[in-house]
Order: C-alpha cells, then structure tokens, then sequence
C-alpha cells in the first residue's frame, strides 16, 4: 500500500469521524421511531452542534412531548429556550404535568416562569399538590387584646401556586408577613383574650377575608391557627410604668415648689437683715438729733435725766415679763 493509498484512507476516516460527531445518528435513529420522521431532522441535529446546544437534551425533550400529547413542541422552540438561558427539562416536565392535572399552562409561560428564575415544575406540583407555610417560619406572633393581655399565635397556611402570578407575583415571604399582620389585627380588635381562646377560629376568619393573597404568587386555601398561649398582661405593665411616671413627674414638680420655698425664705430673712440694718441706721441718728437738741435749747438736763428714767423703767418691765428675752431669740 503506497502514500497516497494511506492518505486516502485517513481522509475518509477522519470524514467519518466527524460525520458521526455531527450527525448523530443514532439519536436520529431514536427521534425517528419515536416521534417520526421530520420531528427531528438531521440538518436539526447538525444545527445543534454547530450552536453549541446538547443535542440528546432537546431531542428527549420532544420525545417526552410529544409521548405525552403535547405535538405542538417544535425543537427550535426548545432550542430558544436554551439559547436564553432556561432549564428546558424543567419546561418540558412542567407541561407534562400541567397537562396531566388539566392545568392551562401554555408553552410561552412556562418558558417566562422559568426565564424569571421561579422553578416551574415545582410551581405547578404546588398547584396540583398544595404547601404548607408556618406563620411565622419560627417563634410566635405576639399581640395585645383590648383587656391588656398578650397572645402568643402561630398559623399554618395553605396555599397553592397561582400560576398566571408567578412572574413579578410576590413570593411566601409577603404571605407570611400578611398573614402576621393580620393576626395581629384581628387579636388587637378582640374584647378580650378569653374570646380569643374559646374561638380561635374567628382569627382565621378574619384573615381570610382580607384578601392577603392579592399580587402574590401563591392562592390561600386557609388559614388554620395551629398554637395559641397566653403572655404577660402587658396592659397592667404599662399601667405601673404609667403610675411610675406619674410619680416620678409629681415628685420633681414638688421639689421645684420646695426649692422655690427655700428660695423664698432665703430671699425673707436678706429683707429681714436689709430692715433691722435700716433700724440699727435710725437709731443711730438718735444720739445725734439729741445732740442737736441739748445745742439749740430743746433738750434740757432733766428732760434727758427723765427720759433715761422711763428706758430703764421700761427695760425692767420687759425684763419682768421676759419680753426682752423673746425679742432677742427673735432676732437671731
């Protein structure tokens, strides 16, 4: 065998290798018995390759289809979807099942579910299969009835999948936080808490006819209380923190007005001292205007022996009746 023989023959080796990298035919065998012929091309399964998609992956995906009823899955619609960063086995898993259910799930909104980033085949097993959401996801929801007393509740929701809402619809965190709100009213509006324990059932009533599931990706089904435990009496706690207030309030304003007493005694006993000063000023001029006197001819000897006379007849009166003794304490 010469040269040109062995080139030959490399050729057409190297031909068939990448005629079966290509075309696979044996996938094309399979698609063929499967779906029938022009489901899935050759010219579909070059075209694959050369796009850098997996050719089994859409090929299964229209066998699957087209095995459970739904024809009108074409592979370049798979192939788009692909192309745009979906999970086109979640897609075809989804119609499948919607299918099974009776569920309307078109082909273009399963691909805007999945392209949204919500999983498509577990949305439409929680539509044919209701969730169970806790209320809150741990702990209870604390509330105060009108009588002060708190209540500890805790609500488990039922929903299933809404799915015309599922692209831009509100996730289980907004029914969550709904349904919480919504306790909280419904106990807060409550006479009192022994109403709320003899019908707990009137809470979940109440919740569910506010619509909470509106703009959310989910429909409740119900809203069942599945704790409720009584707290403290938060009303008798804020009445003494009140009372405590109060208190505190009063005895600051009855300092101010002690203070304010104090001040004004103070303010007294300088007055007291500023006129015993003036006294003490004007008994100072005594001696002198009687010097004056004795000058001019207006105060003789006797006149002055005789006053001396009637201050010391005084001053033993006073000293008798112990007058003289209060006005000292008095004055100091």
């Amino acid at each position: 065998m010469n040269v040109i023989s062995l080139v030959l023959l490399g050729l057409i080796v190297l031909f068939l290798l990448l005629l079966f990298y290509f075309v696979p035919i044996g996938m094309w065998i399979q698609a063929v018995v499967s779906v029938g012929l022009g489901k899935v091309s050759i010219v579909d399964l070059i075209r694959m390759r050369l796009r850098k998609i997996p050719p089994r992956l859409i090929t299964d995906g229209v066998i699957n289809s087209h095995k459970a009823g739904l024809t009108h899955i074409e592979t370049d619609m798979l192939e788009t979807h692909y192309l745009a960063g979906g999970n086109v086995a979640n897609v075809v898993d989804a119609l499948i099942a919607s299918d099974k259910a009776n569920i309307d799930l078109q082909f273009e909104t399963a691909t805007a579910i999945d392209l949204a980033g919500r999983d498509v085949k577990t949305a439409v097993q929680t539509s044919v299969y209701p969730r169970v959401i806790d209320a809150p996801k741990d702990g209870y929801l604390a509330a105060v009835a009108k009588d002060g007393i708190e209540l500890k509740a805790r609500a488990r929701v039922t929903v299933r999948t809404n799915i015309p809402g599922l692209v831009g619809g509100a996730t289980d965190e907004t029914i969550i936080a709904r349904v919480g709100e919504g306790i909280v009213s419904a106990i807060g509006s409550s006479g009192n808490y022994s109403q709320v324990l003899e019908n707990p059932d009137n809470i979940s009533k109440a919740v569910l006819n506010k619509g909470l599931d509106a703009g959310t990706a989910y429909e409740i089904l119900s809203i069942d209380i599945a704790d409720l435990d009584v707290g403290k009496n938060i009303g008798a706690r804020l009445q003494a923190d009140q009372a405590e207030a109060d208190l505190r309030v009063a005895q600051a304003k009855a300092e101010t007005r002690r203070a304010m007493a104090v001040a004004e005694e103070q303010e007294m006993k300088a007055r007291t001292q500023e006129m015993q000063a003036t006294v003490v000023k004007a008994e100072a001029e005594v001696p002198k205007a009687m010097a004056d006197a004795f000058r001019e001819g207006n105060l003789g000897v006797f006149d002055y022996y005789n006053l001396g006379n009637i201050k010391a007849d005084t001053g033993m009166r006073d000293s008798i009746a112990g007058t003289s003794k209060k006005s000292d304490k008095g004055k100091e």
